[in-house]
């Protein structure tokens, strides 16, 4: 009979799955949330999860979408259309500024120019020679889709530009949304006006686009032939004299305290305005330190998004879980009765670390507030003390790791003379059953292997059957014995056949990062990876342990040679690595060789001026250059600023390396 119940129950989760899915990718005329359509997905995946005889074709395992690839052409962006950083509190301003000083390698005076961050749909407008050339979604930030016709529609953008000095070449970019009192005439067809918005895009038709009210403020540019503006205020300015629509709260301000101020004030009427946002967006106005700042590898240097409030409510903590992470860090839980929080159902709450638990007095059966920021993990911010039981009992953190029993260490942190706020599993090997899953789990990540249809519950449901247990296992995995498995087919199978028999070839800085050793995420594997050229060196040094070696390298310290140690301190990882590098095809580091300064190699020494240390690299490496951190016979140059170390000057003397100086470096690439 329950059976019977939780069948029922699943099946008409799958149908409205099913409805959504169609409102949303094919009809693009969505009538819930984001969030409460996550929530049917999530609700759907883990009953499968829960309940083995549970399965349909038309299940969010299954499939992805709808055919949304076939209503428009592709197109890739000039200039990746990335998102931004987020900041919830001063603190997180202050850190994004000492970011911006640290790169730059000096304190300056910085103005910001701030917006509203509208709730909307980004878009790119393409113009050539004055007239509107193309017109695309953001997609993935990398690619979009071409809805030119769509937003031809739109009244705030102009399809011809009149003004003698518009550019020859210009990709404009900006928001699509729709107002709070246009969306109340549609609102029974969408769930919100961001909703509205994105569903009215991706209509095939444009007169049907033609029909919802939407608006375009524009705020930047992506891509500009021959750019001749020195400030995004003046960019700004330029904008409404071409005849485009930019936001009247645009404003310059020139200090953190004074950001604050403003992002207080705004928050204080933003139910007035006329238009959704949720937060005010700080840009660095001057558009040549923006060209210095860059890019990482998913957001700006020089912006952030300035949240507004999080949503926040009451529950009951009903237990305390300590889950074991990859490199052994102990992280509390705390599972909690589910609650609606901005329209997302929390269960669980991070409590950080021991420490946090100690100082807020955090205890199972406590009435807490829990607060979820933004994409932020959701997590407890104050205990209601008046309604504590009595009899409640202060929770005490386990010196011993709950998964292998090994002794559990706070590390003492020899910069801030002060014990880590965490404590972790002394365990370095795969004896510990939570490392060596989560350490799996790792290697057959996007970062890392990339093995698609290898997710995070078909590592778990692979390791309780014995299926794997070390990395190596997965290139031996018994496909006939999991071809019978709830969930499993022939199809895919062989798909999951497929995907680890691509993964085999791997570069070499993909591979270091894969093997998951604390301290050596992507940008320092991709250091070791230039040092040792090739996996042959890599299994020498590995087996040697003569890892000082690499102190030699510009951005590895003493923090990653101390992880390296006690990493190879276990005989068992050694093994695991010289078992996979015979498996896998590990391609040697290619190196750029096309750069002017080919073949020569860098140390840099003291203060440059008006250029940090790690600006200065990243031109020497964009260039195909090399940068060392200690000088020796074969070094090329020695790059010298301010109060430089006497002896790295010494030695290049003795060596007869060559001494040059900013400026020089700056002639040598014109």
């Amino acid at each position: 009979m329950l059976r019977e119940k939780i069948k029922k129950e699943y099946l008409k989760k799958i149908e409205d799955y099913k409805k959504h899915s169609k409102l949303y990718y094919e009809k693009s005329r969505p009538i819930i949330s984001d969030a409460k359509f996550d929530i049917l997905k999530k609700d759907i995946i883990e009953l499968e999860n829960k309940f083995n005889f549970l399965k349909s074709k038309d299940s969010p395992n299954k499939i992805v979408g709808s055919r949304p690839s076939k209503l428009f052409e592709k197109y890739q962006h000039k200039v990746p259309m990335l998102s931004l950083s987020n900041a919830f509190d001063a603190e997180d301003l202050k850190n994004f500024e000492k970011k911006i000083f640290n790169y730059l390698n000096k304190k300056i005076k910085i103005e910001y120019s701030v917006e509203p961050k509208i709730d909307g749909v980004s878009a790119s407008l393409t113009y050539k020679n004055k007239k509107l050339f193309i017109g695309v979604s953001r997609g993935d930030g990398k690619e979009g889709e071409i809805i030119t016709d769509n937003l031809k529609t739109i009244k705030d953008i102009p399809l011809q530009i009149k003004n003698s000095n518009f550019p020859e070449e210009i990709e404009i970019r900006g928001e699509i949304f729709i107002k709070k009192k246009d969306f109340e005439k549609i609102k029974d067809n969408f769930a919100n006006p961001r909703n509205a918005a994105s569903g009215s895009l991706r209509q095939k038709n444009p007169n049907e686009t033609k029909k919802i009210p939407l608006n375009f403020i524009a705020y930047t540019f992506g891509y500009l032939k021959n750019n001749k503006f020195n400030y995004q205020t003046e960019f700004l300015k330029e904008l409404s004299k071409w005849g485009f629509r930019t936001n009247p709260d645009n404003k310059v301000i020139s200090t953190i305290d004074e950001l604050i101020k403003f992002h207080n004030k705004f928050e204080s009427i933003r139910y007035s305005l006329d238009y959704d946002l949720d937060g005010l967006v700080y840009k660095i106005n001057d558009l040549r330190l923006q060209d210095r700042l860059g890019f990482t590898s998913n957001a700006p240097r020089w912006a952030i998004a300035h949240k507004f409030s999080a949503d926040h409510a009451n529950t009951k903590i009903i237990n305390i879980e300590i889950q074991v992470g990859r490199t052994g860090a102990l992280t509390p839980v705390a599972k909690v009765n589910s609650v609606n929080i901005g329209g997302v159902i929390v269960s669980n709450a991070t409590l950080h670390n021991e420490d946090e638990i100690n100082r807020k007095d955090i205890r199972i059966g406590d009435v807490v507030k829990i607060e979820r920021a933004g994409d932020v993990i959701p997590h407890v911010i104050e205990v209601d003390k008046s309604k504590r039981d009595k009899t409640s009992k202060k929770f005490k953190f386990p010196t011993k790791c709950p998964s292998c029993g090994s002794a559990t260490i706070k590390e003492f942190n020899s910069t801030t003379k002060k014990y880590d706020a965490v404590r972790r599993c002394t365990n370095e090997g795969f004896d510990c059953e939570k490392i060596a899953i989560e350490r799996i789990k790792h290697f057959i990540s996007k970062e890392a292997l990339n093995i698609e249809g290898f997710g995070k519950k078909v590592v778990e449901n692979f390791w309780n059957l014995n299926l794997i247990k070390k990395p190596q296992d997965i290139f031996a995995l018994k496909y006939d014995k999991i071809i019978n498995l709830d969930g499993w087919g022939k199809t895919s199978v062989n798909n999951l056949k497929n995907s680890i028999e691509n993964s085999k070839k791997v570069s070499l800085q993909k591979f270091i990062f894969s093997i998951g050793i604390r301290h050596i995420g992507i940008e320092n594997a991709k250091l070791i990876s230039e040092y040792i050229k090739d996996i042959s060196n890599f299994i020498k040094l590995i087996k040697t342990k003569k890892f000082d070696k690499f102190l030699n390298i510009d951005g590895i310290g003493e923090t990653q040679i101390k992880s390296l140690k006690n990493y190879f301190s276990e005989h068992s990882n050694i093994n695991i690595v010289t078992e996979l590098s015979s498996i896998l095809s590990i391609e040697n580091h290619k190196i750029n060789e096309n750069g002017i300064l080919k073949g020569k190699s860098f140390t840099i020494t003291g203060k440059l001026n008006g250029i940090s240390r790690a600006e200065a690299k990243s031109l020497i490496e964009k260039n195909s250059g090399k940068t060392l951190s200690s000088v020796n016979k074969n070094l090329d140059f020695l790059l010298v600023g301010e109060k430089p170390t006497r002896r790295k000057v010494d030695l290049a003397k003795e060596f007869g390396v060559k001494i040059i100086s900013l400026d020089q470096l700056k002639n040598l690439l014109n």
